[in-house]
């Protein structure tokens, strides 16, 4: 199965061939499995809790997450060939501007074995260009004050981190933007 021509290829750190793309509705068996390959670790500095697999990869969620609105949001996916030539997801980025203020939210989600491989710097900054195409004045997210890689790739995309008021395991990364 060959990925649509909109995928860019993309070269991990490793050399590994990758190609990121919008997420397409017809992605929730992949996510299912990305899901698998998921540490408790890497799940609890994503959602701030331990989310058990059954919930992550209900139907409802998963047909909710692989369908986008444009205007409003972006979801990326990165993904590979698996050993017998399937695709498969490895990472997922995603934007979503929950009203019609000027900020938008940002969330990366990387598969354990790809972790360190500079997917989380190019999703965010794909991120970044959908955002201000779309007209966001401000990028934010929230990190766990022990996720040291989210932390280092907010910073080396620009973001400022402060804690948050009321909760110190919480950090608050701010990207400000001037739309395109």
């Amino acid at each position: 199965m060959s990925s649509p021509p909109t995928a860019d290829p993309w070269i991990l750190r490793d050399g590994t061939a990758a190609r990121i793309r919008p997420i397409r509705p017809d992605d929730e068996p992949l996510l299912v499995e990305f899901h698998r390959y998921l540490s408790d670790r890497t799940v609890f500095l994503r959602y701030f809790h331990l989310t058990k697999l059954d919930q992550r990869v209900k139907h409802e969620r998963l047909a909710r997450l692989c369908t986008v609105d444009p205007a409003t949001e972006a979801a990326l996916v990165v993904e590979r060939d698996d050993a017998a030539g399937a695709p498969a997801i490895i990472a997922v980025g995603r934007l979503t501007r929950p009203n019609a203020a000027g900020d938008a939210e940002v969330a990366l989600l990387v598969s354990d074995a790809y972790q360190g491989q500079g997917l989380g710097k190019e999703l965010m900054r794909r991120l970044e260009v959908h955002a201000r195409r779309i007209g966001v004045r401000r990028i934010v997210g929230e990190i766990l004050s022990e996720n040291d890689s989210m932390l280092a790739v907010a910073r080396r995309t620009g973001f400022t981190v402060r804690a948050v008021k009321g909760d110190p395991q919480v950090l608050r990364a701010e990207l400000p933007l001037d739309p395109a």
